[in-house]
């Protein structure tokens, strides 16, 4: 069931799977027994998935999460240069307890009809 990032305030994280760049699947568990996932369904003419993960992934962990968000944006991050953009979404996944937060960098590029977005689901 698709659902919004901020369902995870106030729920505690106690594993977070598939963190890995290049990855177009991450599971969220929390220690409430849900299963969370952000994934993005690929399609014929575009490329979805993690880019980076910004932050420690422990100070998500067995902590209750004060802050859930999502961003996208159609300009490349400081720093960031891709070749042949025809068309592009960051989306930033911003996550945080009193111990630090976590930004999870998703990029989307297609030829400009296909989507470039990540889904968030309840399991």
């Amino acid at each position: 069931m698709e659902t919004e990032i901020s369902e995870l305030k106030g729920k505690t994280i106690n594993e977070i799977i598939g963190l890995e760049r290049g990855n177009d699947t991450i599971d969220i568990r929390t220690t409430d027994g849900q299963t969370y996932r952000m994934f993005h369904q690929q399609d014929c003419c575009e490329n979805v998935s993690l880019e980076d993960v910004v932050g420690d992934i422990d100070d998500l962990l067995n902590s209750p999460i004060i802050t859930a968000e999502e961003r996208t944006s159609n300009e490349n991050p400081t720093g960031i240069t891709k070749d042949y953009q025809d068309s592009f979404t960051w989306t930033f996944y911003e996550l945080a307890t009193i111990k630090g937060s976590v930004t999870l960098r998703w990029y989307g590029e297609s030829n400009g009809y296909y989507s470039e977005s990540v889904s968030f689901i309840k399991l």
